[in-house]
């Protein structure tokens, strides 16, 4: 009996989403536990492991929108070797030479080539940003659909400048056939391109704008000495990493010293809701994360009772996870307060927006080596500009400019963070 492979549940405020592209072709045989497709929501994308294995039948295909526990494919008994011959045989059946002089419509139905009103929307964009001809392209989806990595396997072989396995066979045996990919001219550099937004980047852009639409923003700047965290890094680094497991960073500093002024300063921990401000008794603080397919920002939960070698093993795992599209929405969602460091790109000073709805957020910026006045001497320090970007609406100045001093005098003097000072 076939096995249903459905779309899971990813969160509590999730309910639908894009299935955005297979990771398995249809009658290849997959493992349980292996990625089959991709599930993009507005908040996160994330690889879905198959729930048993067998040969996958695909159901829906690629770019298209499903609700959760939508059944998506079926996954029928079979082994590896034998899907592979049932995959490989009826192509090869299906496309004698004699065939070559049956009508254009006919041989392309039996070619499995698909037309080009019944493209998805990636396979289109494919299409015509590469200036291929999909009558050209052997699909290998269902009912030979043209997919994603059919175009691909054609762009590839354009570039190597010889026909590809995505070439039909009819184009080799009929002399009077449409000239192969590689021979078609490759688009203007001076064109344009349009492609769909991603459902992740159509919410980010959404929220930012809302943000900005919605909320009273206001900007403050200070820039802090960033010798004593370096010195302590460099003096227990070794130790650290030894007792912990984790090397010793210096977002877990900036997140413990966010931690004790919004402590300090509730209202930037909280936020508006109607005519009442909400106030945060805890501190879950997002940290931006930047993917291939936008900013995300998980969230270090319940800061206050986390130590420094917890915080950084939470951090690498956000980062590892997310490269692998393996963070769930749970973990994007229920932080009061975000911090970016547009340092890592080199950035020097910034204004980020908060994440609604959020009223502040911390932007960090490049290390950089600056004369400062120290002591009545001037001396070379190891300095970084900040930036809070607060919603005026509820967080005075006061509230705002005392918050940034907070960080900064926790970051230059580290151990009243370990007093608890």
């Amino acid at each position: 009996m076939a096995q249903e492979v459905t779309v899971p549940s990813v969160g509590e405020s999730i309910s639908s989403g894009i299935l955005a592209t297979w990771l398995k072709k249809d009658g290849e045989f997959v493992a349980q536990g292996e990625e089959i497709f991709e599930l993009e929501t507005d908040k996160a994308t994330m690889a879905v492991p198959s729930p048993a294995e067998g040969v996958l039948k695909i159901d829906v295909e690629a770019d298209t929108e499903v609700e959760i526990g939508q059944v998506v494919a079926h996954l029928e008994e079979g082994k590896a070797g034998a899907a592979k011959q049932e995959e490989s045989e009826p192509k090869q059946a299906a496309q004698p030479v004699a065939d070559a002089e049956k009508k254009p419509a006919e041989t392309a139905a039996q070619a499995g080539s698909t037309p080009p009103d019944e493209l998805s929307p990636a396979v289109k964009r494919l299409v015509s940003e590469n200036g291929l001809d999909p009558s050209s392209i052997r699909g290998s989806g269902k009912g030979g659909r043209l997919t994603k990595e059919d175009v691909l396997g054609a762009i590839e072989a354009r570039k190597s400048g010889a026909p590809g396995p995505a070439e039909r066979p009819e184009q080799k045996s009929a002399g009077a056939a449409p000239a192969p990919v590689s021979a078609q001219a490759p688009p203007s550099k001076e064109g344009q391109r349009r492609v769909p937004m991603t459902t992740l980047r159509k919410r980010i852009a959404e929220n930012l704008v809302h943000s900005k639409q919605s909320a009273a923003h206001l900007t403050t700047f200070n820039e802090v000495d960033m010798s004593a965290v370096m010195g302590l890094r460099k003096r227990y680094r070794d130790e650290f990493e030894q007792k912990h497991g984790v090397r010793l960073g210096f977002m877990s500093f900036f997140i413990k010293a966010s931690q004790k002024a919004l402590e300090s300063f509730p209202e930037v921990n909280a936020f508006v809701d109607g005519t009442d401000i909400v106030y945060n008794d805890h501190c879950n603080i997002g940290v931006a994360v930047s993917t291939e397919r936008g900013l995300i920002t998980p969230v270090v939960r319940n800061v206050e009772s986390l130590s420094f070698a917890e915080i950084e093993r939470q951090i690498i795992s956000f980062g590892a996870r997310a490269r692998e599209k393996k963070l769930s929405p749970d973990e994007l969602i229920g932080g009061t307060f975000t911090i970016t460091n547009g340092g890592v790109f080199g950035s020097m000073l910034s204004t980020p927006i908060p994440n609604p709805p959020q009223s502040a957020i911390l932007g960090m910026h490049s290390i950089q080596d600056r004369p400062v006045a120290a002591d009545g001497e001037v001396e070379i320090r190891p300095m970084m500009y900040l930036a809070l970007t607060y919603d005026h609406r509820i967080v005075d100045g006061r509230e705002a400019i005392g918050t940034l001093k907070k960080i900064k005098t926790l970051i230059e003097d580290p151990a009243q963070m370990l007093l608890d000072l």
